[in-house]
């Protein structure tokens, strides 16, 4: 009899792509994926330590699951992923009914942990080595993965799927704990990164995204001494025939070469939309954070890209609240944003994390009022810009792959057929909703865009395409 699977995931598209491997796995070896905690036999958290809500979130989902494991002991409930990493036996201690703890390093060794804890060997940890715990030619060792396994029902669409290009992380921002939970930065071999891209075609993937800590710093060195970059990566995904769109995300600031931007410029696959973080306007906080630039280089980077890639669409990100920062500081980052015209902004208040460099040498100092203040203002202002420019692209007409109902989808008239308010996004990365046939979803059309929201364009379908079969997950 097989066994069911619950797995529930947090936290950014590495672990989304964590999931699906161990799901694959899982799968290969009997396991029945379940979408519900109750009748499953195995249930993992698979989690995130960005932020400190992240951690008290899956504690709080733990804490709703030590009833079920009363009523059955026999469930066993793990911890996987960058807190499992992070807090270690720390998990055990606050949930002592947990039975496994894995770190994203260690995700292949699941199926063996499960069987040793079946066998009666009792609770089971597995995480990678800190990085002040051996060479660092060790530490990466103990930090690997198993991208080759992939499970397109753990996707949000079948025919979208992230490929990982590289592990780890060595920038050390200050705030962030991800070169500690992730380890040392690793470029994957291209023939394997190619190989996986193939095979994602196969199984009809149109759109692959390609995914890093800091992407565009990806570099392979190969034994004769050549070395393999995100610009020569792009150049060979692209000509893997019926893949039809490349997205790459997230960008540090200072890798960002001449050589990628005329790669997204020159091969029409790549989407020309860059996320590439800022975190702050202001150099005083640059410096705190660790961000290994100013924003004089920042704004150069951006004039690059304004140079380069015609029609360009570029996102940022910023922490608001960090240690130490002024009213000047903020006022800086005010600045930055409305230079810089984001198509859109993911704002963050500043959460500390122990285990950083930031928890161990900066006060959090920035009350939680202010920090709540500034990022609503923040908001406000990247809002205001998105829908200006937004307001400029009505009437104009875009391709869009269709990715599915809009969360708001409301089926019209009978006598219209099966018209819902679908969603999908533009070269660009925009977001357009359209009223439109649900065998659509999974396809290219062009939308006619009529009207505008800050977050999203609101359009029409010039022409309805046929339908040679659906890509839609049944």
């Amino acid at each position: 009899m097989s066994q069911k699977l619950y797995i529930q995931t947090v936290g950014c598209q590495m672990n989304v792509l964590d999931s699906e491997m161990v799901v694959a796995d899982l799968r290969a070896r009997g396991f029945e994926l379940t979408d519900r905690p109750g009748p499953a036999d195995v249930i993992l958290l698979n989690t995130c330590s960005v932020r400190a809500h992240a951690e008290e979130k899956v504690y709080s989902n733990l804490g709703r699951l030590r009833q079920m494991k009363l009523e059955r002991p026999d469930k066993i409930i793990g911890v996987i992923g960058c807190m499992a990493q992070h807090h270690q036996m720390g998990v055990f201690q606050r949930a002592p009914y947990v039975d496994l703890v894995v770190g994203p390093g260690q995700l292949r060794q699941l199926p063996a942990l499960i069987e040793k804890i079946r066998a009666g060997e009792g609770r089971q940890m597995e995480v990678g080595l800190g990085r002040k715990e051996g060479s660092r030619a060790a530490v990466a060792r103990s930090h690997e993965t198993f991208d080759p396994l992939r499970d397109p029902q753990m996707r949000p669409n079948p025919f979208q799927a992230y490929l990982r290009i590289q592990i780890g992380c060595d920038k050390f921002c200050t705030y962030c704990i991800v070169p500690s939970v992730r380890g040392p930065e690793q470029g994957r071999p291209p023939e394997q990164i190619l190989a996986e891209a193939r095979r994602l075609v196969e199984t009809g993937v149109v759109e692959i995204t390609l995914v890093g800590q800091t992407v565009n710093s990806y570099r392979y060195r190969h034994g004769d001494g050549r070395q393999t970059r995100l610009a020569d990566l792009l150049l060979s995904l692209s000509k893997i025939e019926g893949l039809r769109r490349l997205k790459f995300v997230t960008n540090f600031p200072k890798d960002m070469t001449d050589d990628l931007l005329a790669a997204v410029r020159d091969i029409d696959l790549v989407s020309p939309y860059l996320h590439v973080p800022a975190q702050s306007g202001s150099d005083a906080a640059l410096k705190r954070m660790k961000r290994l630039y100013t924003v004089a280089q920042y704004r150069e980077m951006m004039e690059r890209i304004w140079a380069t890639v015609p029609d360009y669409a570029v996102s940022s990100d910023f922490i608001v609240g960090f240690s130490g920062e002024t009213k000047d500081d903020f006022d800086k980052t005010c600045e930055l944003v409305r230079w810089a015209r984001f198509k859109n902004s993911f704002i963050f208040k500043y959460s500390v994390r122990e285990g950083t460099k930031g928890a161990e040498r900066y006060a959090d100092d920035v009350p939680d009022d202010v920090k709540r203040r500034r990022n609503h203002e923040l908001l406000d202002i990247q809002s205001e810009i998105s829908y200006q420019d937004h307001q400029k692209l009505i009437g104009r007409s875009f391709e869009v792959l269709v990715e599915g109902p809009s969360k708001s989808a409301v089926k019209r008239d009978q006598d219209e057929g099966p018209l819902v308010q679908l969603t999908g996004r533009t070269h660009h990365d925009r977001i357009v909703c359209f009223p439109g046939d649900k065998r659509l979803v999974g396809q290219f059309v062009d939308v006619t865009i009529f009207d505008c929201t800050a977050n999203a364009l609101m359009g029409e379908v010039i022409t309805q395409p046929a339908f040679h079969g659906s890509l839609v997950r049944k």
